[in-house]
């Protein structure tokens, strides 16, 4: 009997990772927005416990990996996760397994709900041929961007514009103490002076306000555009603000449609690459067509990060 090839590349494609040693393989499991229930945490260790190396690797990304499956137990390992439970992620070209945070569930300084847009991107998005190059997605629950939204293709920020009601204002000035970035301080009045320019859309004085003066004008998501890590990062940069939760699909969807056209022919190519080539209004232009409300007037191409220091003799 012939020998069996194994087309690694579909195999990759499918979260099948080859590894050193003959026939082992890394099976990279989705866990989207990186949650999941304790029963299928343990039905995980069981399976990686008989048919792995006894350990399971937590992924950068928040997926789980069971290391030192062998090709000839996929079918073993598949059928006893239970393919409906637990899907396989997938590696190469495609929308990768979205991360995020915690989210507003029971993190204090969440302002938007990152669990539930994780899951809808992943159910609507994951595994879509991008045709050029892997295509990531985060979502920051609020500007302190635990999963670094600007290092992703697409990253989302929970952002909230805040605004006042004089007439319900004590005059307390916990709102000033509380906004670490110095947009508000109090005025000769006695009254909240707001600096818009250096508000981050923490939603901190919404928090703190004891009569509810400080109330959310608008809310949503801070999108970023154009990061990658890797062998030459780069650092994506303003699109949007305060997106609905519930147009992440659309906007996400708009982006990739715009990459995929305009980096037709280019082969291995990220996305913020193509933006630097391109450059940045004409991805602009086609997010205001669908999104005018929100997007930006203007911003800057990704921002290239210099990681290696020039050799003797270089010029920095």
């Amino acid at each position: 009997m012939a020998e069996q090839k194994i087309d690694l590349r579909n195999l990759k494609a499918g979260g099948f990772i080859k590894e050193r040693g003959k026939d082992l393989f890394t099976v990279r499991l989705r866990v989207p927005g990186g949650r999941m229930s304790v029963d299928r945490l343990s039905k995980i260790a069981e399976v990686a416990q008989k048919y792995g190396k006894g350990y399971v690797h937590l992924s950068v990304r928040q997926s789980i990996e069971l290391i030192n499956i062998n090709f000839a137990d996929f079918d073993a390992v598949v059928a006893e996760l239970g393919e409906e439970q637990q899907k396989v992620a997938s590696c190469g070209a495609r929308v990768r397994v979205p991360t995020a945070c915690g989210g507003c569930e029971y993190n204090p300084n969440g302002l938007v709900d990152t669990q539930k847009s994780a899951l809808e991107v992943d159910q609507k998005l994951f595994g879509t041929a991008t045709g050029h190059h892997k295509f990531k997605v985060c979502f920051a629950g609020c500007p302190f961007d635990c999963p670094k939204s600007a290092i992703n293709d697409v990253g989302f920020q929970g952002a909230v514009w805040p605004k006042i009601d004089a007439d319900g204002c004590i005059s307390c000035g916990l709102c000033a103490k509380s906004c670490t970035e110095g947009a508000l301080s109090m005025g000769a009045d006695n009254k909240p002076v707001f600096d818009a320019a250096r508000c981050i859309y923490c939603g901190d004085c919404i928090k703190v306000c004891p009569t509810g003066a400080w109330s959310a004008e608008r809310k949503g998501y801070t999108v970023r555009i154009g990061g990658k890590w890797g062998r030459r990062p780069l650092v994506g940069t303003l699109y949007a603000t305060f997106v609905p939760e519930e147009r992440v699909v659309e906007f996400i969807a708009t982006v990739l449609a715009w990459y995929q056209e305009k980096a037709e022919g280019a082969g291995r190519v990220r996305l913020g690459d193509v933006i630097i080539r391109e450059g940045w209004q004409s991805l602009l232009e086609r997010l205001r067509g669908y999104f005018p409300e929100y997007v930006v007037k203007e911003t800057i191409a990704p921002q290239v990060i210099q990681s290696q220091l020039p050799l003797p003799g270089q010029q920095a």
